[in-house]
């Protein structure tokens, strides 16, 4: 299942995987103009593409119901401003952070590797994936433009906890109307709250107010932070400052970030028809490594390192098989494999994707924008060729007059 926001919205999709009692994963991605003002710190998840700041959202399901929310990639602040709140001042260290994304979601690894260090109860645990969950959905019902895509598969694992749909959701939806009723006053959880008339706040205010007024809205944290650190939903904190801004002693402020031709070597298909791979990679090292690797045993490699112009040739170079790098400029991996995916040529043609970082979640989004598989770099000559040979039969490819395609 897959579709454009614009066709069925969020609600109608969930309510759909609720009644199919379906598990699997959930990818949701937007695009947001760079007006559209989002906080400094979250540059690191989020791909800017000319005035296009892209963002994606993962929900997985057990049997129609919900048990996790990810949001981007693999950014941990999220359970960090939470477990502020719970006083939690024993962490894990780097080497434990950078282990957790290879077999699971970053987040939930984090937090099963703090419950099984005694860091955290499961009561904590619960009511922080509870928060995750509430906050993500929060997001998506008010999205109104982007993509989906559904797919099924696995779930989760170890399982901590899960929500039936229809009751949080409904929820939910109830607080985004009452978060739009604030508007203009309040317009975006990533809007920074900070002290406009300090002098009329302790004329008209108590002392102990203005101190905590004075602590938590000092122009660097969010409402959405300030939310996780006071472990409340963003509708509950949004209302209790809605009447210190109505009345000008907070402002909200913004946080500040915001035709190719066919080179001739390649314009003619090769007369004793070998197997044709395509190498798109920023990294002109990996193009050549690739070609210095297949052509010996006696494929035709081609490498690109300019992701749009790779997609302008590979329609009448028609590869058999394709590599394509995960972080790219311009382009990345996942938007090329989409795209050649919609193509009725490149249905069925094999799609490598190659990251330097075996991370789940960048194994998840592969498969569920169409890649066949995944090779992590670097890589080996027999890793590459194993690979290859895996989906292509080579009998009946290398050295004949015709080529043949397996998928």
């Amino acid at each position: 299942m897959q579709g454009n926001l614009t066709e069925i919205d969020i609600r109608s999709i969930l309510q759909l995987i609720e009644l199919g009692q379906r598990t699997g994963q959930l990818l949701v991605e937007a695009c947001f103009h760079n007006s559209d003002k989002l906080r400094e710190n979250e540059t690191a998840r989020h791909r800017q593409t000319g005035n296009c700041q892209k963002q994606f959202w993962f929900v997985f399901f057990l049997n129609g119901q919900i048990i996790y929310c990810q949001e981007g990639d693999s950014n941990l602040s999220r359970i960090d401003d939470y477990l502020r709140h719970y006083r939690v001042e024993m962490k894990l260290g780097e080497q434990q952070l950078a282990s957790l994304g290879s077999q699971n979601v970053p987040e939930y690894g984090y937090l099963w590797a703090l419950l099984e260090r005694n860091i955290i109860n499961p009561k904590v645990a619960h009511s922080i994936v509870h928060s995750l969950v509430y906050e993500t959905l929060f997001d998506l019902l008010s999205l109104h433009q982007g993509s989906f895509i559904f797919r099924q598969g696995a779930n989760l694992t170890p399982q901590l906890t899960s929500w039936e749909i229809a009751p949080i959701v409904s929820k939910i939806t109830q607080h985004i109307q009452e978060w739009k009723q604030l508007y203009p006053h309040i317009q975006s959880p990533e809007q920074l709250p900070m002290l406009a008339d300090i002098v009329q706040l302790q004329s008209s205010l108590p002392a102990a107010t203005v101190n905590k007024l004075q602590h938590w809205a000092d122009g660097k944290k969010s409402l959405r932070q300030l939310a996780r650190h006071l472990n409340r939903d963003i509708l509950t904190v949004a209302k209790a400052i809605y009447p210190y801004i109505q009345q000008g002693w907070l402002q909200l402020v913004y946080s500040a970030t915001s035709n190719l031709k066919l080179p001739t070597q390649y314009s003619e298909v090769d007369s004793q028809q070998k197997v044709r791979v395509v190498c798109i990679d920023d990294t002109k090292t990996i193009g050549e490594t690739v070609e210095s690797i297949l052509k010996p045993q006696g494929y035709e490699a081609i490498a690109f390192t300019n992701p749009l112009e790779a997609l302008s040739l590979i329609f009448p170079l028609q590869p058999d098989l394709i590599l394509c790098d995960i972080a790219m400029p311009e382009l990345d991996g996942y938007e090329i494999c989409a795209m050649l995916r919609h193509s009725s040529a490149f249905q069925n043609t094999p799609i490598i994707m190659l990251t330097g970082k075996d991370q789940f979640i960048d194994r998840v989004r592969a498969t569920m924008v169409g890649a066949t598989d995944y090779l992590t770099k670097p890589f080996g000559d027999t890793e590459l060729l194993t690979l290859v040979e895996k989906y292509i039969n080579v009998r009946s490819c290398v050295g004949t007059q015709t080529k043949y395609k397996t998928c």
